[in-house]
C-alpha cells in the first residue's frame, strides 16, 4: 500500500488526548523526522469509543481524526488483559480509572479482584498488555477513509504493591517476562527497547515495529 508511506516531513496526527501516549509516540518516531501533532493540540473532539475490541476503538479514533483534520492519522487502543479475570479490564482499561483518570484506583480494583480469585501466586497473576495501532488516510476524491492495523503484545505478571513512578497507567504493577523491574520502574528506552530491525519490548513498541516495516522502510 504505497500511499501509506511515511516520509520525512509528513504531518501525522496522533489521535490522542493522552500526554503519556503522545510522549511515547514522539520517542518512537524520533528516527523518522515526521511532523507529529496530537488531536488534543488541534482541538479535535474525542470520539466516543463504542467498540468492543481494541481494533474497533482504534479505528474509531483514527477515522475521526483523519476526517476532522484531513491529515494522515494514527491511533492507539491498548489495554491490560488479566488472565485470572477472563481478560478484564481489556478494552475498558481506561474506564476502570474513572473520570478524572485515577489509575491508582484502577490498579487497586484489579488487585482486589485478583485477591477475590485467590490469585496470590505469580503463576495465577499472568497478564498481557495489548496494543492496536490504526493508521488512517483521509478521504480522497469522494472515497472513504482507508486504514491499516498493527498489533503488539507484551506478556508478564502482575505485582503488588505498585512499583515505580515512570510510565503511566498500569505500568507500576506490570512485570514483563524476563525482567525483574516493572514498566513503572523502567526508563522509556528500556521499556520500548525499540530500534530499526528490532521488535521492542512494550506492546506499543512491538506494534510500532510492524508499522515501521510496512510504512517507513
Amino acid at each position: 500500500m504505497s500511499d501509506f508511506r511515511l516520509t520525512p516531513g509528513t504531518r501525522l496526527v496522533i489521535a490522542t488526548h493522552n500526554q503519556g501516549k503522545l510522549s511515547e509516540f514522539k520517542e518512537l518516531f524520533a528516527p523518522f523526522d515526521l511532523d507529529l501533532v496530537s488531536a488534543g493540540k488541534l482541538g479535535l473532539p474525542e470520539p466516543e469509543e463504542t467498540g468492543t475490541t481494541f481494533s474497533e476503538n482504534a479505528r474509531i479514533k483514527a477515522h475521526a481524526a483523519a476526517s476532522a483534520s484531513g491529515l494522515i492519522s494514527l491511533s492507539d487502543d491498548s489495554g491490560l488483559c488479566v488472565d485470572a479475570l477472563d481478560g478484564q479490564p481489556g478494552v475498558y482499561t481506561a474506564d476502570w480509572a474513572g473520570v478524572p483518570r485515577d489509575f491508582g484506583r484502577a490498579m487497586q480494583r484489579v488487585e482486589d479482584l485478583l485477591q477475590q480469585q485467590g490469585a496470590t501466586e505469580p503463576g495465577k497473576r499472568t497478564a498481557q498488555f495489548r496494543a492496536t495501532l490504526c493508521l488512517a488516510l483521509p478521504p480522497v476524491d469522494g472515497g472513504g477513509i482507508r486504514d491499516i492495523i498493527f498489533e503488539g503484545e507484551a506478556r508478564g505478571t502482575l505485582v503488588w504493591p505498585p512499583r515505580g513512578t515512570l510510565g503511566f497507567g498500569y505500568d507500576p504493577v506490570f512485570l514483563p517476562d524476563g525482567y525483574d523491574i516493572t514498566f513503572g520502574e523502567m526508563s522509556s528506552e528500556v521499556k520500548h527497547s525499540w530500534s530499526p530491525q528490532k521488535t521492542g519490548l512494550s506492546h506499543r513498541a512491538r506494534a510500532f515495529a510492524k508499522l515501521v516495516e510496512a510504512c517507513c522502510v
